[in-house]
Parts: C-alpha cells; structure tokens; sequence
C-alpha cells in the first residue's frame, strides 16, 4: 500500500482477488456514461485476460481501507517519442467520495509511475459531454490533442473487417 498525502488515503495495486471490484467499478462508470449496455466484462475474463496475460494494471484507491476508486490502466507506445507510455483506460471514484482530491491523487500516482518506467506519456479519452473532468485535467496541467478523434471497430465490423485482406 502507497500512502498518500491524503488523510487516510491510500493506493494499492490491484491482485486477481479484485477483479470482482474491478468489474463492479467498470460497470458504475459504465452507468455513469450511459454505456452500460456495451458492458461484458465479467470476473473470469479479466482474471485472464488482465492478471493472466497481463494485459493491464489496475490501482484501488482505498480511504480507512475501504476501497472508494480505481485506475484502470495499459502499456502503450509512441513512434514519435519511440518510448513506451501508459493508457489510462478508467478512472473512477464513487460519488459520494468525490471533490476530496482521490482522483487527483490517484491521477498523480499514476503519472509517477510513468516517470519510474521512463514512459514518455500518460494519455487518456474523456467524452465530450464531460466537461467537469475535462476542467479538472486541464486545470492540472493536461493538454486535448486537437483535431485527433478516436476511431472503433470491434463486434462484427471487426470480425468482417479482419476478413478483407
């Protein structure tokens, strides 16, 4: 457990045990975005597909020891820098836990460990509609990339694409 600056606050990585927790937060932001719908991550996939394979990373946030949030997080890479970086996929504390710093701390901790791995950058999406985080990113130092959408293909547009070449 890392302590933090934060009273009573601290931050863990995530163990094969969590992904239980790990599926539940995934769900409430899911929720949160109204995209629930799109969710099927279950238990078992991600204690294979994550832990198993190690696909991603995962830090719990816990105040007193109760867990209150996550970062869900993976490798990823930049040709322009020709470094490594980290994708924060999701963050996300629950509601009532919220305004007392655990997203930033835990944003912080993150960026920490990209300074440790000698990443050259921390990157991550947020919806347009969004635009609370969207302030609290920028009033921390993160920049949009303009002009740069992000571009999906998965179901069965990815199983027929696949099929083209």
């Amino acid at each position: 457990m890392i302590k933090t600056n934060l009273p009573d606050f601290t931050i863990r990585f995530a163990e094969k045990k969590d992904a239980p927790l790990i599926v539940k937060y995934i769900k409430d932001l899911a929720s949160y975005e109204n995209e629930l719908e799109d969710v099927s991550v279950t238990s078992e996939l991600l204690e294979k597909n994550m832990f198993d394979e190690n696909g991603a990373e995962c830090l719990i946030g816990e105040f007193q020891e109760t867990p209150v949030g996550f970062a869900f997080f993976h490798n990823s890479f930049s040709t322009f820098l020709g470094k490594p970086g980290i994708a924060l996929v999701d963050l996300f504390i629950e509601p009532e836990m919220r305004g007392k710093g655990y997203g930033k701390a835990m944003l912080s901790f993150l960026a920490n460990i990209a300074e440790e791995r000698d990443c050259g950058r921390l990157e991550w999406w947020v919806h347009d509609w969004n635009e609370s985080a969207a302030e609290h990113y920028r009033n921390w130092g993160a920049k949009m990339i303009k002009d740069i959408r992000v571009y999906r293909m998965d179901g069965s547009f990815l199983e027929e694409f696949s099929k083209q070449f």
